[in-house]
């Protein structure tokens, strides 16, 4: 049985990843908005929403909580994110020269 080659072994993007980011852009902002509200089960069941939550948190070792255990990390984490968040818009309020690799 022959197998065809996939794109893991040639490097070429698949899928998402290889649409245009406009189109990735235009995808990524309509999120959830096809399913109508009253099909979200957590929208319409906060009691489940909040087990589900719980569950979640159980499956994480304490020890494994590293924000619940240094909160000097977590500030950390959260300036960091802010700081990203930050060049982030200011950056897209520039024009793009093209000269610069943004990741």
């Amino acid at each position: 049985m022959s197998r065809e080659p996939n794109s893991h072994t040639n490097g070429l993007p698949r899928g998402f990843a290889r649409m245009e980011p406009s189109k990735q852009r235009e995808i990524a902002r309509k999120g959830g908005a096809n399913v109508p509200h009253e099909k979200r089960s957590f929208a319409q069941n906060r009691k489940l929403a909040s087990e589900a939550g719980r569950k979640g948190g159980r499956h994480v070792a304490p020890q494994a909580r590293s924000f619940s255990q240094n909160r000097a990390l977590a500030a950390e984490a959260g300036r960091k994110g802010g700081r990203i968040a930050q060049q982030r818009r200011a950056n897209s309020a520039t024009p793009h020269t093209g000269t610069d690799t943004e990741q």
